[in-house]
């Protein structure tokens, strides 16, 4: 339901880039970026989605507690979903057989909305065994997704350049100047900045850089993809293993 307004988004995105007359996207990775957002879709709607789910509903029949129905398991919920996401997100950074189902989302050398599409066909496996305690906590299954819907929403704004830095929203929030570090490839940068809706876990456990005027930020990965291939993108790191 959401595509529509990404689309819309990415429009405004080239309407203020061109206003300002600077080159926001290439036609050959925002066509990579699509693609990889294409395939990650099909996936999901036909296999992903509905595996993972009933994966977390079987779980949470199999619950250690049950929480009262007020608001508490949406605050559970929020709280732990944008946790077990830190943790995700943090160990496909560290881990090899993660990272090559999470490296998708970085390949892309430029920064735009287009690039919050570029989802991998796998990641929704990987997430998986990092949401699961929350099924066994209590929190139940339409709680917990709408909370990551909301969780993977938020973070579509945040991936542009066109936004500076906000103040106090960057020492609190995840926020574009707070996401560009995380894509950057500078050596401050790699490995930094993890949070998806909050900044405030990367400032507890020690993963949080300031975004620099000195240390501009350059994307994409460590060893460049060298492809606008959307299958090979989500094949070339298994590849190499």
């Amino acid at each position: 339901l959401a595509i529509p307004l990404f689309f819309v988004g990415i429009a405004l995105e080239l309407a203020v880039a061109s206003r300002r007359r600077v080159t926001a996207y290439r036609l050959g990775d925002a066509i990579g970026d699509m693609g990889c957002g294409v395939l990650q879709q099909l996936v999901s709607n036909l296999l992903a989605g509905w595996v993972t789910f009933a994966a977390y509903a079987w779980v949470f029949e199999h619950r250690l507690f049950d929480v009262p129905t007020t608001w508490l398991p949406w605050v559970a919920a929020l709280v732990g979903v944008e946790l077990a996401y830190y943790w995700w997100h943090r160990l496909s950074h560290e881990v090899n057989l993660l990272w090559a189902a999470h490296v998708v989302h970085h390949h892309s050398e430029d920064y735009n909305l287009a690039v919050a599409l570029r989802q991998a066909l796998l990641t929704n496996f990987t997430m998986l065994p990092f949401f699961l305690p929350l099924a066994l906590l209590g929190v139940p299954p339409l709680v917990y997704v709408a909370s990551k819907a909301l969780n993977s929403l938020y973070q579509f704004w945040i991936h542009t350049e066109l936004v500076g830095r906000l103040g106090w929203f960057d020492r609190v929030f995840a926020s574009p100047s707070n996401h560009r570090v995380h894509h950057a490839v500078n050596d401050r940068y790699v490995d930094k900045n993890y949070g998806g809706i909050l900044i405030l876990w990367d400032r507890l456990f020690g993963t949080f850089e300031d975004e620099r005027a000195d240390d501009k930020p350059v994307y994409g990965t460590r060893k460049p993809l060298q492809s606008f291939d959307p299958l090979w993108a989500n094949l070339e790191v298994y590849a190499a293993l």
